[in-house]
């Protein structure tokens, strides 16, 4: 059994639709969306149970799990980059995630999780996926401080050499609509233009850029998720490679890029404001991110990473347009 942790989220839903184009049904979500707010993102997928998230790691934490488990996909977080809780962000995305390594090494199940971008901070150490930079790395939120919170105990703990850490830079794509604030600019800006007929993006305050030529690595959740299952036992190539490693497309571009692809997928001229940046979030605000993905090409990731104007325009035409959901006949 395949075991999704956030298995009704964003990319968590993904994953299972990738895995149910193969063949494999046998999956366990957990999520504490038992309720259904994200039941559109699972209406189309095939999966065995749908369990609390609290109910799961008390039955991890007694070791009450009877069925045979081969892959843990640890997507379960907060993932609200501007959350203030400390606490409730130790919680959930340190004290979880270190219960369920434990257990994983254990009973000896391919634990793969989530790490992040945002752990990364300004840049200013650069974006490669290397275990001996980790600990020199400062976040910008404490979103990414819980991050890498996990990531340097598994290094200190000489864990990290036995589980998959995977850093996911700006992923995008269907499945996100119950995201809030937290849904991509391309799914935020989708609606935007649908009301108003013009996109906004913020003014820039660094003189290096020019408003809106920010550049960020955006990548189509359906790479994402590409990547993501090449190191589950399902691709005996990546199944013993260890790690960390970098989620991304490899190519920085621009906001405005985006906004171009946008447009060109709804087929209207382009039309953007620049708007101030709420004071919040200028401190802790990314200029440039770009994953250097080199290492999960030597891992044995050999497959094309879809342009940004390609994703855009599969993710506006083939979903957005039609509010449709990740089907398996995808």
């Amino acid at each position: 059994m395949k075991i999704i942790t956030g298995g009704a989220g964003f990319i968590g839903s993904a994953i299972s639709w990738r895995l149910n184009q193969l063949g494999i049904k046998d999956i366990l979500l957990v999520d504490a969306d038992v309720a259904g707010t994200k039941k559109n993102n699972l209406e189309n997928l095939l999966y065995s149970d749908l369990i609390d998230k609290d109910n799961f790691i008390k039955k991890i934490s007694l070791d009450d799990i009877s069925f045979k488990v081969e892959t843990i996909y640890h997507m379960g977080a907060c993932s609200s980059t501007t959350e203030q809780d400390m606490e409730y962000l130790k919680a959930n995305n340190f004290e979880y995630s270190k219960h369920l390594a434990k257990w994983s090494i254990r009973n000896s199940v391919r634990f793969i999780y989530a790490s992040s971008g945002a752990t990364y901070g300004d840049g200013s150490m650069g974006f490669e996926d290397d275990e001996k930079l980790i600990p020199k790395l400062t976040q910008l939120n404490k979103y990414g401080l819980s991050k890498q919170m996990f990531d340097i105990w598994l290094l200190e703990n000489k864990m990290l050499d036995k589980v998959v850490g995977l850093k996911y830079f700006n992923v995008f794509g269907p499945n996100e609509n119950h995201k809030g604030d937290m849904r991509s600019m391309v799914n935020k800006s989708y609606s935007q233009i649908e009301k108003t007929g013009k996109m906004q993006l913020f003014k820039s305050y660094r003189n290096e850029y020019k408003d809106g030529e920010q550049k960020r690595d955006f990548i189509y959740v359906k790479d994402a998720v590409e990547m993501t299952i090449f190191f589950d036992g399902i691709n005996q190539i990546g199944y013993n490679k260890n790690g960390i490693y970098n989620i991304g497309a490899g190519r920085a571009s621009s906001w405005n890029e985006m906004a171009y692809a946008l447009f060109k997928a709804l087929g209207k001229e382009p039309v953007i404001e620049y708007v101030e940046m709420p004071d919040n979030i200028k401190n802790q605000y990314q200029y440039y991110t770009e994953a250097n993905i080199t290492k999960l090409r030597r891992a044995g990731y050999e497959k094309p990473v879809m342009s940004l104007e390609e994703s855009v325009i599969d993710y506006v035409v083939n979903y957005l347009m039609k509010d449709k959901y990740l089907s398996i006949n995808d």
